[in-house]
C-alpha cells in the first residue's frame, strides 16, 4: 500500500497529501461535521449531520487493492485537521471502484481535489485497477468541471435522472 506522504503549498498554507490511517477517525467524522449543508449534500446525496461510527470506521480503514482514502491536511493550533479526501471503494466488477472527492468548502477552487485524485490514480494503478467512476448529482457543477478536467466521460444514470455517472479509464 503507499505510504508516502507529500507536502504542498497552497493558499499560502502547508497541506500534507497521505494515507488515510485507521487512527484518523475523530479527525475524518470532524472533517464531515464541518462540511457546509450543501457540501455534505452533494457527498451524501442527503442532509447528513454526521456520520455514524460504523461508516467513520469504514472510511478510515482501507487495504488498498479494494478500498484507498488519501487525506490532505494542515496544522491547526498544534493539531491536525482534514481539509479533502479522494477515496474508492469496491463496485461490482473486480478491476472498477467507485471513486468520490470532498473538499472543505473554504478550500474547494484550489489545486487540492487535483492533488488528491493524482494520489488516487497512482494507488488504483498500482493495484491494477482499471476505472474509477463517481455517481454525482447533475447539477453538481463543481463535480463536472472536475471530471472534464480529468477526461472523465459522462452519461446520465439511466436508474436516476438526477443522477450522472462519471468514468475514467486507466
Amino acid at each position: 500500500m503507499i505510504t508516502d506522504t507529500t507536502t504542498v503549498l497552497i493558499n499560502d498554507r502547508w497541506v500534507t497529501i497521505r494515507p488515510i490511517r485507521s487512527t484518523d477517525s475523530a479527525m475524518e467524522a470532524g472533517f464531515v461535521r464541518n462540511l457546509s449543508a450543501a457540501t455534505k449534500h452533494y457527498r451524501f446525496f442527503c442532509a447528513l449531520k454526521e456520520l455514524s461510527p460504523a461508516d467513520v470506521s469504514r472510511f478510515c480503514n482501507v487495504d488498498g487493492p479494494h478500498t484507498m482514502a488519501f487525506v490532505a491536511t494542515v496544522r491547526d493550533e498544534g493539531r491536525e485537521v482534514e481539509i479533502g479526501v479522494c477515496r474508492y471503494a469496491p463496485s461490482s466488477k473486480s478491476d472498477v471502484r467507485e471513486m468520490a472527492v470532498t473538499i472543505a468548502d473554504e478550500w474547494q477552487h484550489t489545486e487540492l481535489a487535483k492533488l488528491l485524485m493524482d494520489h488516487l490514480l497512482i494507488s488504483a494503478k498500482q493495484y491494477g485497477i482499471r476505472q474509477l467512476y463517481a455517481v454525482e448529482l447533475a447539477d453538481n457543477q463543481a463535480m463536472r468541471n472536475f471530471a472534464k478536467d480529468f477526461g472523465m466521460a459522462a452519461e446520465r444514470d439511466s436508474s436516476d435522472a438526477n443522477q450522472v455517472i462519471y468514468s475514467l479509464g486507466l
